[in-house]
């Protein structure tokens, strides 16, 4: 394993085979320099070997209860052979509060791991050197604080800044549209997204500043093309942001990341990804006059959560396989895939196990990474792809006449909500089928998988809270606040003192309290 947590690229191998021994080409198709992996406009992947220069990271998704139970998984996943760790947060630690106040009072760990505090990420990652790892955070409106408690921890290790390598989700915009996890007005979050973006091209350039997501935009209900343009809508507001807040494009967009779902419809999917790095391509070249590097679409997917049934759930792993072989297919970078039981729980250490072993089985012997695009030229798929962009363009076109992502919020919002209507009705008039739901179903019991007990951890975070809280310099702790939240009032960056502040002990919810207090909070 690399720095980075990657395995380095390296020369395709002079000759590879199917089983059967037949020689098998780097690309097939066109011999037209536009339509080749590795030149613009990237239909057909970024880079011109694709998998035969290095397999997709494999970044499975971990984080739940403490910060020790997450270590562990940690650990887990990285002796079973995964390539980047991915991190998920409990619904306290992403609104903005700790484990202590009276909001966060029966969520602390329910949904990903509590983090209040740079002590927390010190038992995060005990072990493992920051040096030695790819992180992403799924983490949004308090993107600055966690990435601030991670960047702080790598100053304790002795790991240099531009060292670092890794991934903040920090897509605040889909929050409004699809998600909820918002916390200040509107325009106070894209100055926290624009911070995030102009420091990490300063002082940790090796970092993804933003994984702009369409994940959940999909997750909620919206279809393929809605995916795509929702959150290409999002990513040229950012992108429009970075440049008012000073940065040149060069020196930005190639580090900008994106997040896509993978659903059942495998030759759409596959299809999906082909269109949204032409499509995005287009638009950074046409509207910013971008370079190829800066308009290459880089992006990780995962399987879609939403696909998954509490009734027959092993049939999930059938599922997961078809969603991962579309994203492999469609060129992604980096996969997550779901554990078979997450309709009924928190994933157990068998179904992880196993969700990692079906990204191993497609990379190591199903022959996927041979060729890049191997579906390039099917009619079908071809013609999929040009659908799917030509609606993507006239969503974005819409949204363009509303002013942009930013005010077109509501009619993001709407046309997921009809989207997903319109196919759970589908579902329930039986025109879609889902096996064991409305096809070849069973009476059975629904499974149980068993829980951890949440009041005790909570309890026992909260004593961690309150003893770090009895141990600081309230002197200090109250001086880098005041930092917080006189930057907030002004326009300097706010991630160096939030990073002095988590040095000094302040907490995740202290900060936000501070930033909440200046700023407000969005009321719908």
């Amino acid at each position: 394993m690399t720095k980075s947590g990657e395995s380095s690229r390296h020369d395709a191998p002079t000759k590879v085979t199917t089983d059967s021994g037949i020689e098998v080409e780097p690309c097939y198709g066109s011999q037209d320099a536009a339509d080749q992996p590795g030149s613009f406009p990237f239909t057909r992947g970024i880079y011109p070997d694709m998998y035969r220069g290095r397999v997709w990271t494999m970044r499975q998704y971990a984080g739940f209860g403490t910060a020790e139970e997450t270590n562990q998984r940690f650990r887990y996943l990285l002796d079973s052979g995964q390539t980047g760790l991915s991190v998920a947060f409990d619904l306290p630690t992403q609104m903005g509060y700790d484990s202590d106040g009276a909001m966060a009072q029966g969520e602390v760990g329910r949904v990903g791991v509590a983090i209040d505090s740079l002590a927390d990420m010190r038992r995060l990652f005990d072990g493992i050197g920051l040096d030695d790892v790819s992180t992403s955070m799924t983490i949004n409106s308090t993107a600055s604080i966690l990435l601030a408690f991670y960047v702080a921890l790598a100053d304790e290790q002795g790991v240099a800044r531009d060292s670092l390598s890794g991934t903040v989700q920090n897509d605040v915009l889909k929050e409004y549209v699809a998600r909820g996890t918002y916390i200040y007005p509107v325009d106070a979050s894209l100055r926290l997204v624009s911070d995030i973006i102009v420091f990490c091209s300063r002082e940790i350039p090796r970092w993804n500043p933003i994984s702009i997501s369409g994940y959940h935009i999909r997750e909620a209900g919206s279809t393929a093309p809605q995916e795509v343009a929702f959150t290409f809508a999002n990513g040229l507001e950012y992108v429009a942001r970075a440049i008012d807040a000073g940065l040149d494009i060069e020196a930005f967009a190639p580090r900008l990341s994106f997040f896509f779902a993978a659903h059942n419809d495998l030759l759409e999917e596959v299809s999906k990804f082909r269109a949204a790095r032409r499509l995005w391509a287009r638009l950074l070249k046409e509207r910013h006059g971008a370079s190829d590097v800066s308009c290459r679409l880089r992006f990780h997917t995962q399987t879609g959560g939403s696909t998954l049934t509490a009734q027959q759930p092993l049939n999930n792993v059938v599922r997961v396989t078809v969603q991962a072989l579309a994203a492999t297919l469609g060129g992604t970078q980096s996969l997550h895939t779901n554990g078979f039981d997450e309709a009924l729980a928190l994933p157990t250490q068998e179904s992880v196990k196993l969700a990692l072993r079906t990204q191993q089985v497609l990379a190591a012997e199903c022959g996927v990474t041979r060729t890049a695009d191997p579906l390039g030229g099917s009619h079908y798929v071809e013609a999929l792809t040009d659908e799917i962009e030509r609606q993507a363009v006239a969503y974005l076109a819409a949204i363009d006449e509303l002013g942009g992502a930013s005010k077109a919020l509501d009619y993001m919002q709407e046309e997921i909500h009809q989207a997903a209507y319109a196919f759970q009705m589908d579902i329930e008039s039986g025109e879609r089928t889902v096996v064991g739901v409305n096809l070849h179903a069973e009476d059975e019991e629904p499974g149980r998988v068993g829980q951890p007990d949440f009041s005790a951890l909570e309890r026992g975070q909260i004593e961690r809270l309150t003893a770090l809280k009895a141990d600081r310099d309230d002197a200090e702790v109250r001086a880098r606040l005041l930092a917080i939240r006189d930057g907030a009032g002004g326009t300097d960056n706010l991630l160096p003192p939030i990073i002095d502040a988590v040095k000094a002990g302040v907490t995740l919810g202290e900060i936000s309290d501070a930033l909440r207090a200046e700023w407000g909070v969005f009321d719908g």
